[in-house]
């Protein structure tokens, strides 16, 4: 029999690259999204497949039917979504997981939490490793996030503790790709759309500060090992291309690759941006053998040639 597999966040950027691949895969999917973020236009393909369900709904509320497996991605992830309503973020995370936990417990189902590498905050380890706590602001403009996210993994690891509960963490980093929102703010976008409308490209702070990037087919390859992997597997598992570059070179790169006439602009820095983020990848590889395979200047041709059409 299909597996029936609830995707919350499923119009989302990354939700909708998975309902894909999950439908692919011969899965009955349920899409479920308040649209808050995502995009009608990210599924409206998909709508043809008698495998697939579009449910709008806001996971902050309960629901319940049955399902196989979770993958709980809904939440707004880029700093000027989440920062729009802080208070509606932080419950779409602490909620969001609970909703998914519980669902998740009445039918002895998989369940998968979609966590950030913004749990490390501005760290001061480098690169990130799983064993690392992190560096976090409690309280400050991207704590709505930050702490949202780190309070889902709690949640999900005492469900796992004191229920037995089957869950799945991983922590994304950058990740960029066709069907990201051209007005989400965050770096590669706001690079792109800039450097194609020929407008000055915004860096902030002094332009050294670093990023790593992965390319969006390599991280949902990544969710579905993850997800079928052992049991005793839970994670918190690291998934993002550790090669790193600063804000410089990324406007660089995408002026290049565009042919853009656009001159580099400096602006100030927003509150708590990291200083460097790159993730340590080698548990995923010896869990499941995952690393990237697509490097940035491929994937940001792709990206660039999908912003192409949409602008």
């Amino acid at each position: 029999m299909k597996k029936t597999v609830l995707v919350t966040g499923g119009a989302g950027f990354l939700g909708s690259h998975l309902c894909e691949r999950l439908l692919a895969k011969g899965c009955h999917v349920i899409c479920m999204d308040n649209f808050y973020t995502g995009s009608w236009e990210n599924v409206r393909p998909l709508t043809e497949n008698p495998d697939f369900e579009l449910l709008r709904h806001d996971v902050t509320v309960p629901y319940s039917f049955y399902v196989d497996e979770i993958f709980n991605l809904a939440c707004p992830a880029s700093p000027p979504h989440y920062q729009r309503d802080p208070i509606a973020t932080f419950k779409t995370s602490i909620f969001g997981a609970l909703n998914a936990l519980e669902l998740a417990d009445k039918w002895h189902a998989k369940v998968f939490q979609a966590s950030t590498s913004e749990v490390y905050g501005d760290a001061l380890v480098h690169p990130q490793v799983e064993s690392y706590w992190g560096n976090v602001n409690p309280d400050g403009i991207r704590s709505c996030y930050d702490e949202g996210k780190r309070g889902a993994e709690t949640l999900f690891f005492d469900y796992h503790r004191q229920h037995g509960t089957r869950i799945k963490i991983i922590r994304i980093f950058n990740t960029y790709g066709p069907r990201m929102n051209p007005n989400d703010g965050r770096v590669v976008s706001n690079f792109i759309i800039q450097a194609l409308k020929g407008e000055d490209i915004t860096v902030y702070g002094d332009g050294t500060q670093t990023r790593s990037f992965c390319y969006v087919d390599d991280l949902i390859r990544g969710f579905q090992l993850l997800m079928d992997s052992d049991e005793e597997i839970t994670g918190p598992v690291n998934m993002g291309n550790p090669g790193e570059f600063t804000m410089l070179e990324l406007a660089q790169k995408v002026i290049a690759l565009t042919g853009s006439r656009s001159k580099i602009v400096h602006r100030p820095l927003p509150g708590d941006d990291p200083k460097q983020r790159r993730p340590d990848i080698s548990l995923a590889g010896r869990l499941f053998g995952w690393k990237p395979e697509i490097m940035l200047d491929e994937g940001l041709e792709k990206t660039i040639a999908y912003f192409k059409g949409v602008i």
